[in-house]
């Protein structure tokens, strides 16, 4: 890209956009794209120099491990070895919020930078129309970590990717505000038959719990071995006061239930709301001429956990 290239071209999701987005990702040139989640910074993930310009895109780091998006149960079955478990929460959660860290398969056409070196490979089968529809005309694997510079607040609409990549992608698809704002929850399973939540999401660890029985955290993986993991993530670039009952006179307020504040992230309290709402208001509150902001505590139940997992690593 030269130089005097003046940002992405933000089109429509339509089916000429799907058809353009499809074509540059076949040709490795990474493109942005809505997911249920939040938007996605896509490439395909069999292209050592393809992956590379997401990393470059994103000035991530490169021990941090791409998430693949596949079409289906099918193609995530030529990438990493299913066993009984994996497959049960393929069934019950895909198309949907839910990322499977599995054993990569040795003959798995994936650039190493997917995954970081390690054996493992991260898959998720999106629900959104857009990107199925991409995955479904590329026919190709996409890795597609959260598009927007590494470390800040993810993006939750075409103008945040835009605000935040300008200048470093080609095209980002307009599929309108993503559904449920929160990054997907990752849970890997272990050879030895258990599981571990790596990050809290959409889906609750209860809702795991119920399938596969309660979690056990093995021994030895403080590593990073999943996205969502690095102890100071989703930065606003201000510092971020948790639990706030009141705003103090410098400080932009993310309010919750009845605590109103300069951006109310759901005035009845459903954490749904706040959850989809979140990035969005850490977006304005980024923004706003306050140098500070406040966030009023969130449940730690159900989404709640979730919600609250991003903000302190945002305040970190």
């Amino acid at each position: 890209m030269s130089g005097k290239h003046l940002g992405p071209h933000v089109r429509p999701a339509d089916a000429a956009g799907v058809a353009q987005a499809a074509s540059l990702l076949s040709a490795g040139t990474p493109v942005a794209l809505p997911t249920e989640t939040v938007y996605g910074l896509a490439a395909r993930a069999d292209s050592p120099e393809a992956v590379a310009a997401i990393y470059a895109a994103k000035d991530r780091p490169s021990f941090n491990p791409l998430i693949v998006h596949v079409a289906d149960l099918a193609q995530a079955e030529t990438l990493a070895q299913f066993d009984v478990r994996a497959r049960l929460l393929a069934t019950k959660f895909w198309p949907g919020a839910l990322t499977l860290v599995l054993p990569l398969k040795s003959d798995a056409r994936i650039a190493p930078a997917v995954t970081a070196g390690l054996a493992t490979i991260a898959l998720r089968c999106p629900a959104h129309p857009v990107m199925r529809a991409v995955l479904a005309a590329t026919r190709l694997p996409l890795a597609a970590p959260s598009a927007n510079r590494s470390g800040g607040v993810s993006p939750t609409s075409a103008a945040h990717v835009a605000t935040s990549l300008g200048g470093r992608i080609e095209l980002v698809l307009d599929g309108g505000e993503c559904s449920a704002g929160l990054e997907s929850t990752i849970i890997a399973l272990r050879g030895d038959g258990t599981w571990q939540q790596l990050r809290p999401g959409p889906i609750t660890r209860d809702q795991i719990a119920d399938l596969l029985g309660p979690e056990s955290v093995a021994e030895g993986n403080a590593g990073i071995e999943a996205p969502g993991q690095l102890a100071s993530h989703y930065s606003p670039g201000k510092p971020l006061r948790l639990n706030a009952r009141e705003a103090e006179p410098d400080e932009f307020l993310l309010g919750f239930g009845p605590l109103a504040g300069d951006y109310n992230l759901s005035p009845s309290g459903d954490l749904a709301e706040a959850a989809g709402r979140l990035y969005a208001g850490l977006h304005q509150a980024a923004a706003a001429p306050q140098p500070r902001i406040a966030v009023a505590a969130l449940p730690e139940t159900g989404l709640g956990a979730a919600i609250n997992d991003r903000l302190r690593r945002a305040a970190a």
